[in-house]
């Protein structure tokens, strides 16, 4: 109760007498107050003192945003961001257009979703910041092609519902992020974190990038190799193991078989 009350007290005080029309203040939905405040309350912004007037709240001025941007964003999750505008999602906010729209994509994309705008708030519900949504359902929220709609019935997805209880998904289960999205553990000894790569088209091309910085993270290089040049497989989301044998394995393996026949003769 008291972190709803301070929240209450935030938003009040940025609404009043941070530069908004008392008329224009009045206006505000105090249900969706209510419902995002008690989003709020138990995310990982409160329990770090992110509270409205950090994101609602400009910083010049003073005045009440009703919608802040990535810039808002940006402030905290700088990496996050500058790697969001890198990728297909994010690359026309960088350029200074307007945000993409699944109406845009070559791909095909959900009915309803074509006139969202992809900004962080398309993925993340900056109330709830629920990172296990993010993963995979805010992804098949626009995207409608084969690959995507084939997730559900993958290992993959039944790995990913395993472990659907944790406030964040673990190394164990497999989402969409966890392969177009990669994580990267940074830093040394004590000081380990790890970052999020936004740019969700980094690991599309070259295929071999995505086999370096995520397939090998649980497979082998000759599963993983064989998987990902297999086109019908990746339409089918993995469902199988692969039955592609790509030729330079064999070369590998004869090359070694050369090199030992020779140190023991």
């Amino acid at each position: 109760m008291l972190m709803r009350a301070i929240a209450l007290l935030c938003l009040t005080l940025s609404l009043t007498l941070g530069g908004m029309p008392a008329a224009q203040a009045d206006g505000v939905d105090q249900a969706k107050i209510d419902s995002s405040t008690q989003l709020w309350e138990s995310s990982a912004h409160a329990l770090n003192e992110v509270n409205c007037s950090s994101c609602h709240q400009a910083e010049q001025t003073q005045a009440f945003v009703a919608q802040p941007g990535v810039e808002s964003c940006q402030t905290c999750h700088e990496q996050a961001v500058d790697t969001f505008l890198l990728g297909k999602h994010g690359i026309r906010l960088l350029e200074g257009a307007t945000p993409l729209t699944p109406a845009m994509a070559r791909l095909p994309m959900q009915a309803a979703a074509q006139d969202w705008q992809m900004t962080c708030n398309s993925c993340h519900d900056v109330h709830a910041v629920n990172t296990m949504q993010a993963a995979t359902d805010s992804c098949l929220g626009c995207h409608s092609d084969t690959h995507s709609l084939n997730y559900q019935n993958s290992r993959h997805a039944e790995l990913f519902a395993a472990d659907s209880n944790l406030p964040r998904p673990s190394a164990a289960a497999v989402s969409c992020a966890t392969c177009h999205l990669p994580r990267h553990e940074m830093g040394t000894g004590d000081n380990v974190f790890t970052q999020v790569n936004h740019n969700n088209t980094y690991t599309l091309l070259p295929r071999d990038r995505m086999v370096k910085d995520v397939c090998m993270n649980c497979h082998g290089a000759e599963y993983s190799y064989n998987s990902i040049f297999d086109d019908e497989l990746v339409e089918a989301n993995f469902d199988a193991p692969p039955t592609l044998a790509l030729e330079s394995f064999d070369l590998v393996r004869a090359f070694n078989a050369r090199r030992t026949d020779q140190c023991t003769e």
